[in-house]
């Protein structure tokens, strides 16, 4: 038998192991050249410096908000404002402190990180155009609840109708409002969507009741049993600023005529005096014979 006689780089297992051996003392050179001290270095720094970042932000968080609660306790009595207006300003100028604040923490943060803030929005392109009509979007919603609270177009605790919505305001923010529906559902209406706006709670409300009554009725009768009513309840409903007035009679479909009795009481009682005394005068009109029709009352 003959054997063949090889050098060592004519084999192809030899030159694979010769590979190898380059290649992994390649990956343990550049291991090894690595600066770890220096690294961790820089890493330790970083998280120190982002630490004192969050503590300090939070510590000017919460000494403006203790000077700006503190500021409006002790104006509170020299304010020619109602409490709502006031808790809608100080809740105004909180948000809009916090989203400041926000902006310039995240600024500071991206900073110490090494992002190049200036560089990203320069070179954002068609982001930057969608920023741009986000923003844009955003400034109406902050504009238009600055003119909200400007023009004292409603207050926290205001009942009121916007759009197709209704209900009692709980927030208005720099963005949106907040509205809680008397169903309780909660609604987040965006500034800028605030177009036409019914207010509930600025003055006195109207509370009227509409009695139908057959042609043939006696309304002096009818009359006289109202004021004996109004008379025995109305001391007892302070909440009513005028009245009782009485309209009537006067025509109404199905050849009826109609009665009106109106209350003018402080805003959002104006529900309560009108069940009050619709009762009573149901009650009291039945016990003296008079007999109302099925569509007598109306409002």
């Amino acid at each position: 038998m003959k054997f063949l006689a090889t050098t060592p780089g004519d084999n192809p297992i030899d030159e694979t192991i010769d590979t190898v051996v380059k290649s992994s003392n390649y990956f343990v050179r550049w291991w090894n050249s690595i600066n770890w001290t220096e690294i961790i270095s820089l890493i330790m720094t970083k998280a120190i410096f982002l630490l004192l970042t969050l503590l300090l932000f939070f510590l000017i968080k919460k000494i403006i908000t203790f000077l700006m609660k503190r500021t409006f306790e002790r104006k509170r009595n020299k304010m020619d404002f109602s409490s709502s207006r006031r808790s809608t300003i100080y809740k105004m100028l909180e948000n809009a402190f916090s989203y400041t604040l926000a902006f310039f923490f995240i600024y500071t943060v991206l900073s110490i990180l090494g992002i190049p803030i200036s560089t990203l929005i320069a070179s954002a392109g068609i982001a930057g155009l969608a920023i741009g009509l986000g923003a844009q979007t955003f400034i109406n919603d902050i504009v238009n609840g600055f003119f909200i609270l400007l023009e004292d177009q409603f207050d926290v605790g205001d009942s009121v109708t916007i759009g197709d919505f209704s209900g009692k305001v709980v927030s208005i923010g720099l963005r949106s409002t907040q509205l809680q529906g008397f169903d309780g559902t909660h609604h987040f209406l965006p500034n800028h969507t605030i177009d036409v706006i019914s207010n509930n709670s600025r003055n006195n409300m109207r509370a009227m009741i509409e009695i139908h009554l057959p042609a043939d009725t006696d309304f002096d009768q009818v009359r006289q049993i109202l004021e004996k009513v109004n008379k025995q309840l109305v001391p007892n409903f302070p909440e009513i600023v005028s009245g009782p007035s009485y309209i009537g009679p006067h025509n109404a479909p199905n050849g009826l005529l109609t009665m009106k009795v109106v209350f003018y009481t402080l805003n959002g009682q104006q529900f309560n005096v009108h069940d009050h005394f619709l009762a009573k005068y149901l009650d009291v009109l039945g016990e003296n014979g008079i007999t109302l029709p099925k569509q007598s009352i109306v409002g």
